[in-house]
């Protein structure tokens, strides 16, 4: 199966060509080599894929069908203890980050602004 076709199967992406312009900008790696979409990937190859500031170290487990629910895409890879920690930590990291916004009570435009930037940033 192309490996444009299974991240769009196991929703890492919303759409192929999403998935397509991913690996060609080199955020996924096939066993850490930069790739072209149409690769052929098996069962057993380890794959990470960033998206923003999340990365994931998968396994590929099985190869699906179609694009089916999230359940059901859950199932075709297995997903490293390390990079659950991983994420989970950047994840408090970057919720610690977030502070309060410099005014009390209703936001004025200044701070409005400044949370609209933050929330940009972090997805």
């Amino acid at each position: 199966m192309r490996l444009d076709r299974w991240l769009w199967c196991t929703r890492f992406f919303k759409t192929r060509g999403l998935a397509a312009d991913a690996v060609k900008a080199g955020h996924v790696r096939v066993a850490g080599q930069r790739v072209k979409p149409a690769k052929t990937i098996e069962c057993g190859d380890s794959i990470s894929v960033t998206k923003g500031v999340e990365t994931w170290h998968l396994t590929v487990c099985a190869l699906p069908e179609r694009r089916g629910p999230a359940a059901a895409a859950q199932s075709c890879y297995a997903e490293s203890a390390e990079s659950i920690a991983g994420r989970a930590l950047r994840r408090g990291q970057r919720r610690a980050a977030m502070t309060m916004p410099p005014t009390t009570g209703r936001p004025d435009k200044r701070t409005r602004r400044l949370i609209r930037s933050r929330v940009r940033d972090e997805g």
